[in-house]
Order: C-alpha cells, then sequence, then structure tokens
C-alpha cells in the first residue's frame, strides 16, 4: 500500500469508528441495548486498527488487531490500561451478543459503556495525530 493509500485508508477506518460511536448513540437511545455494544466494540476495532496501520501493523483478524492493540499500545504504556482492558471487555461482549444464544445487554450495561468509548476515540486521536 503506498503512502497516501495508507494515510487514506487510517482516515477511513477512524471516521468508520467516529461513526459507529454515533450509531451506538442512536440505538441507545432506542433501547437496542446488543446492537449499542455491538457498535461501541466497533467503534475501538476500527480505530485500533487505524493506530496499528500508522505503525504498518496489518492483522487479518478481530482478536490480531485485539492482540497487537495490547503488545504494541498498551503493555507499552502508550496507551492506558483501561483502554486496554475496555477494548477487551468490548470484544468479549460482542462474542456474547452476537453468538451466544438467548443473551441479552441491558441498559445499564449500554448506558456504561458509551463515554468510555467516547474516551477511547479520543486517546487513539491524540496518538493519530502525532
Amino acid at each position: 500500500m503506498t503512502p497516501g493509500k495508507r494515510s487514506d485508508y487510517i482516515r477511513y477506518r477512524f471516521q468508520r469508528a467516529v461513526e459507529s460511536h454515533d450509531e451506538a448513540v442512536i440505538l441507545l437511545n432506542n433501547k437496542r441495548w446488543n446492537a449499542t455494544v455491538n457498535r461501541l466494540y466497533y467503534a475501538c476495532f476500527y480505530s485500533a486498527i487505524a493506530l496499528l496501520l500508522k505503525h504498518n501493523i496489518e492483522v487479518k483478524t478481530h482478536d490480531g488487531a485485539r492482540l497487537q492493540f495490547g503488545l504494541h499500545f498498551v503493555k507499552t504504556g502508550l496507551i492506558e490500561i483501561r483502554f486496554g482492558k475496555l477494548y477487551t471487555q468490548l470484544f468479549d461482549f460482542r462474542q456474547k451478543g452476537d453468538y451466544g444464544d438467548m443473551f441479552d445487554f441491558d441498559v445499564a450495561t449500554a448506558t456504561s459503556l458509551i463515554n468510555p468509548v467516547g474516551e477511547f476515540l479520543e486517546e487513539i486521536k491524540k496518538h493519530l495525530e502525532k
């Protein structure tokens, strides 16, 4: 991938992260708890992908993105541990919400994640702008 295309793709992925967060708020307001949590996970995933790509780290799976994000940014202290834990929690929640039978999130869980994911995006944005 050429440097110009890479930077366009990084911007695209981060914009998708912001849109996913915005979608989560809409879904929350419409009492769609599982869909809210799903979109919050994708907000973290897309922004993590953008950061990984900025550092020339390419991954092929969701788990790979989570592991590489933890290895290169959380364990090194570049990103706060709380953000690594949030991303992992949402990864696990997405698995349960999307693939678990008879599993539903509640309003308290969905609501409690909106602001932390917004903070996660702000943190990633700072690193992308460096």
